[in-house]
């Protein structure tokens, strides 16, 4: 009998949660990336004859306050909230791997320098000092972004740091160091491949969070601006129709709620299969 090990993507699909999240994550991309050919109508044009109205052939989700529909802005809703999850996490697990990597390899008095500083932005509540930022910036949702990517990068540094200082005291480093190689080869060939494990699997829940977070910051008038077809914005937005609408509040914040967990239980099997103490 053959005991060789599965594939990576057979291990990982093995689990009902990976393939459910795999499926949500899935359906709201490629919904965003043919939005123009799913959404019924224009998700900003403004109709006040048809406002508030409910479940419908022609509305399938209603219509707002000023009478867009509802089902096409949640559509258009799932490319931008997507496209800042995912560079949100880009911005932050590019920076997050340089400051880890620097402070875990070369240690010292500059690895104390970028952790301290790691650990003040950690010291405040995510939330809060993306608010802090972002009314620096200005509003907007490019400047959103820059706020949310800027929260995670502490979390990133903080997980390559910690890989760094065990992988780098391994004899196989050492081996390499001992013939000459130079630093950057070390950390590309030896020390940064073996690392990139629990890197994976955060920066699949970071997406989820960053999504959150830049929901969160449009629903306190900080995000997306008025009118824009973002999830937090559109339940900003019509929060004071939660009892003569309530479509118009429920539909986004399901949305919300999908597309964070399904990155959340796609990171969670990505846990389960990467790290070998919780493999069965």
């Amino acid at each position: 009998m053959s005991n060789q090990r599965p594939p990576f993507w057979r291990r990982l699909f093995r689990q009902k949660s990976a393939a459910i999240g795999a499926s949500i994550v899935l359906f709201f991309m490629l919904t965003g990336v043919f939005a123009p050919l799913i959404a019924t109508y224009d998700p900003r044009q403004a109709d006040i004859s048809s406002r508030l109205q409910g479940y419908s052939v022609n509305h399938f989700f209603g219509t707002d306050k000023v009478g867009r529909d509802v089902f096409s802005r949640i559509v258009y809703g799932s490319r931008i909230s997507i496209k800042v999850g995912l560079i949100a996490m880009t911005f932050s697990l590019s920076l997050g791997m340089l400051f880890g990597t620097i402070a875990g390899y070369y240690g010292g008095r500059l690895e104390n320098v970028i952790m301290r500083l790691m650990d003040m932005m950690l010291a405040l509540p995510s939330i809060l000092l993306a608010m802090v930022i972002v009314t620096i910036l200005g509003q907007s949702l490019t400047n959103a972004i820059i706020a949310v990517s800027i929260v995670y990068i502490p979390q990133y540094a903080r997980i390559l740091r910690g890989s760094v200082l065990d992988v780098r005291e391994q004899d196989y480093v050492m081996a390499t160091k001992a013939i000459g190689a130079s630093d950057f080869w070390i950390l590309k060939r030896s020390i940064l491949p073996n690392c990139l494990a629990p890197l994976i699997v955060q920066a699949t829940l970071g997406v989820g969070s960053a999504i959150l977070d830049a929901a969160g910051l449009s629903f306190l008038g900080l995000g997306a601006e008025v009118g824009e077809p973002e999830w937090g914005a559109m339940l900003n937005e019509n929060r004071s129709l939660i009892r003569i609408a309530p479509w118009a509040v429920m539909m986004p914040g399901i949305a919300i709620f999908l597309t964070v967990l399904g990155f959340n239980l796609l990171g969670d099997a990505l846990r389960d299969v990467l790290d070998p103490k919780l493999e069965t």
